[in-house]
């Protein structure tokens, strides 16, 4: 899959996209600042914690617990808008001389791929959070509850799925467009 333009981008989110494509833009952005928020008050309580472990011996009790719960959190609000700006890793060395409509067929299919993978994450997750709720397991110091850190996840994958059969239609649409001209 190739990157997209720097042309293409700038019109992410306008009318390149269209309007279901800019409002699930706009809510992936949305949600990785939020993620980004959530990593930033997580290294603000790592560092109050190993500060007061060091030197007061008191670290933020269940630290760790929080640290893992939050994190999955917040990695799983970055996936989509990666995806919807063209920011996966990708081998383009086969492609880059290609026709655009080449390129757009081969990244329809990886989009529909990242749709699917989506799709069987959110599924996954979602059977694991009920699992995990019918046992009523909890962290070891604190006592959350398992199944919520992990059902904060679920937002995230659901908007992974979407971005990724958005963008399979969108480069379809544009083979589409290539062919008409």
């Amino acid at each position: 899959m190739q990157e997209l333009t720097t042309d293409q981008l700038a019109g992410a989110g306008s009318a390149n996209f269209g309007p279901w494509g800019q409002r699930l833009m706009a809510i992936s952005k949305l949600a990785s600042v939020i993620g980004s928020f959530v990593f930033v008050a997580l290294v603000l309580m790592s560092i109050v914690s190993i500060t007061g472990r060091k030197i007061f011996s008191a670290p933020v009790p269940g630290d760790v617990e929080i640290l893992q719960i939050c994190s999955a959190f917040a990695a799983s609000t970055f996936f989509a808008y990666c995806h919807l700006i063209g920011g996966d890793v990708k081998v383009d060395f086969f492609t880059a001389h290609a026709k655009p409509s080449t390129v757009h067929f081969l990244d329809m299919l990886g989009s529909t791929l990242v749709g699917l993978f989506g799709v069987l994450i959110t599924w996954r997750t979602a059977e694991g959070v009920m699992m995990v709720k019918e046992a009523g397991e909890t962290s070891m110091i604190l006592d959350l509850p398992l199944w919520a850190g992990q059902m904060l996840m679920l937002p995230g994958f659901v908007m992974l799925a979407m971005a990724g059969f958005y963008m399979a239609f969108w480069h379809a649409r544009q083979m589409g467009l290539e062919r008409s001209e």
